[in-house]
């Protein structure tokens, strides 16, 4: 019998049924429905609702529920949802008393209050996974502090960079994203329960006693937002879709600085593969996977931003769709972060053709436009006599660093000896101490900040 037919003359169809239930995926909540239905059901204790006898029996039972599901003894089939599969077989198992565990409560903010728990340990296992990755580069980080690599804008090398730097700023990007989940948890940590249907109730309840057996640090103080507000579901799912959107541009960066073309690194054997026609092949499958997962993610988004944009005042059966999105997106990111994080460990850097790059396509042309600056040429001027020194090299195949004192000074008589240091790669490097730039220290510094803020958030 379901939960709801007794105002119904007759039975639902099961086409109907078919399409209605949600047991096929809100089964993975059966723990969370089971630890709600215990707080609640010791709330309603607490407050004499229900007599002593019936909480302990009922809460002994849920247990006993939960140790057969996780058993193996018994499977989740055959109901609407999971919610009713869990009072179902309470009521099997002990009869009228087990009806009484819904007392003051709805499927509405049963759902909700579910959902959220689910959600709440969902994010703190993304952020431990977040945790890992980003400790993973800061290692990686503070072995390559000496190295050097070509910087890229529009495709095309700019500048010499430390190849720490570049590591550090994916770093950078992920504790932003462990920063958002971090607050994404504490809109999520709102406990719904007791709103019921979407009016509250008139039963004695006290929230804040299954709020605190429940470990929600808040409680919603509007029943009709409670049962309906799915705002978390989207941030969470914001979230991910960040998360990928950084995976996917470091999977890019590795994609192209695996080809012969570049040649910057190389990733394991034991992650990559062949081509079944063309036996020289290695392709960098796992990372062109990641790249391409990242528009389910966005898919999720744009599911849930559609469901929510134009459902009535409290809940309405659209809100069922909230799940599949969720779930979809997190066992996404959750799967791409733990690959990724497996077959960063494994790539191999190979600096001496990055350093070799580095010196290459004209990059220290800035560092000559700067020298006439601090010489008291004003930088357009500057801008323009290095850019004529770089059509002469062009012409003549010639690079920055092989010209003598003589050949700059056809350009501007402002060049003296020291000229021919500053347009190497390590001094173009070392020059850039501010905050963020490429210079050892400024780089130690970063790797000194990142760590620092990541414990914080850890502590948090």
């Amino acid at each position: 019998m379901k939960l709801w037919e007794g105002r119904f003359a007759q039975p639902s169809a099961k086409s109907a049924d078919d399409f209605n239930q949600s047991l096929s995926f809100d089964k993975k909540l059966y723990w969370h429905d089971i630890f709600a239905s215990i707080a609640h059901v010791k709330m309603l204790g607490e407050t004499k609702i229900l007599p002593a006898e019936d909480v302990e029996k009922i809460c002994d039972t849920l247990q006993s529920i939960l140790a057969d599901i996780e058993g193996g003894a018994l499977a989740i089939e055959g109901a609407e949802d999971i919610h009713t599969f869990i009072e179902e077989e309470l009521v099997k198992r002990i009869g009228v008393m087990g009806k009484r565990m819904h007392t003051a409560r709805s499927r509405n903010d049963q759902v909700a209050t579910d959902f959220r728990l689910y959600v709440k340990d969902s994010i703190s296992a993304v952020c431990g996974q977040l945790h890992a990755l980003i400790s993973t580069l800061l290692e990686m980080a503070n072995e390559h502090i000496g190295h050097i690599m070509p910087g890229y804008t529009h495709l095309q090398r700019a500048q010499p960079i430390s190849l720490a730097q570049y590591l550090n700023a994916y770093s950078e990007m992920f504790l932003r994203d462990l920063e958002r989940f971090t607050d994404c948890y504490k809109r999520t940590d709102v406990m719904p329960l007791g709103s019921c249907a979407l009016a509250g109730t008139d039963f004695p309840i006290d929230r804040t006693i299954t709020a605190k057996l429940l470990g929600f640090s808040k409680i919603c103080q509007n029943s009709l937002d409670g049962v309906s507000d799915r705002d978390f579901v989207a941030e969470y799912i914001f979230c991910c879709s960040t998360v990928m959107a950084h995976l996917s541009r470091f999977c890019e960066d590795l994609i192209l600085y695996s080809t012969w073309e570049f040649g910057f690194i190389e990733i394991s054997d034991n992650y990559s593969t062949g081509s079944s026609i063309m036996p020289q092949k290695k392709n960098p499958d796992i990372p062109e996977l990641i790249r391409g997962k990242t528009g389910r993610v966005y898919g999720s988004l744009t599911a849930i931003l559609t469901v929510i944009k134009g459902i009535p005042t409290a809940y309405n059966k659209d809100l069922q769709e909230d799940k599949e999105a969720l779930f979809n997106a997190e066992e996404t990111v959750k799967s791409c972060l733990s690959i990724f994080t497996e077959l960063l460990r494994n790539v191999t850097f190979r600096t001496r053709k990055m350093h070799n790059a580095a010196a290459g396509g004209f990059s220290t042309a800035t560092d000559i436009a700067d020298y006439l600056v601090m010489k008291g040429m004003a930088f357009r001027d500057a801008h323009g006599v290095t850019g004529r020194i770089v059509r002469y090299c062009i012409e003549n195949d010639k690079s920055l660093d092989k010209l003598d004192l003589a050949t700059y000074r056809t350009f501007c008589e402002l060049f003296d000896e020291d000229i021919l240091r500053k347009v190497r790669v390590t001094e173009s490097v070392e020059a850039r101490k501010a905050i963020g730039g490429s210079a050892k220290s400024a780089v130690r510094e970063n790797i000194r900040s990142l760590t620092k803020r990541l414990n914080k958030l850890c502590k948090d």
